[in-house]
């Protein structure tokens, strides 16, 4: 099942997945929905990140992901899903630091934050397993490993 990605680019482009990759992510992602959602993926640069993460969450730092999950009101026929927003500074300093290839972790980050927009969660150590164990076993399906074992090098 695919679904529609709207692709906004609000940053440098240089280093960026390809429109398709996104796609794969996404569809990957909620593969086992029976829905064809539709979500907004924008890509940003850490004073937006940081913004947003201050103004939603309270926290003054850019951050990796941020899930706006979409509320669909009573009577409302739509099959939007929400919106992630995605710093690619803060994906690429993450994916160096953990010594993961880069769309290794730009996959987590879609797969992560399509999880919350359904819902999920990592608040309690119970949700942050279930969530975990989506995350490993979507990434396993496009061949990237967990992304939770920190290599020791």
């Amino acid at each position: 099942m695919s679904h529609l990605v709207d692709l906004q680019i609000a940053c440098d482009e240089n280093n960026l997945p390809l429109t398709t990759e996104f796609q794969t992510w996404v569809d990957t992602a909620l593969s086992h929905v029976n829905n064809n959602y539709e979500l907004t993926i924008r890509l940003v640069d850490e004073v937006e990140s940081q913004q947003l993460n201050y103004q939603y969450r309270d926290k003054d730092k850019p951050t990796n992901v941020l899930s706006f999950p979409f509320e669909v009101p009573d009577g409302v026929d739509i099959n939007l899903l929400g919106d992630l927003i995605i710093c690619t500074s803060v994906v690429e300093h993450e994916a160096k630091q953990q010594q993961k290839p880069l769309n290794h972790h730009w996959a987590h980050m879609v797969i992560h934050g399509c999880l919350h927009l359904l819902g999920f969660d990592h608040i309690s150590t119970e949700e942050a397993e279930e969530m975990e164990a989506i995350e490993i076993e979507k990434l396993a399906t496009l061949g990237i490993n967990n992304p939770y074992i920190i290599s020791e090098s």
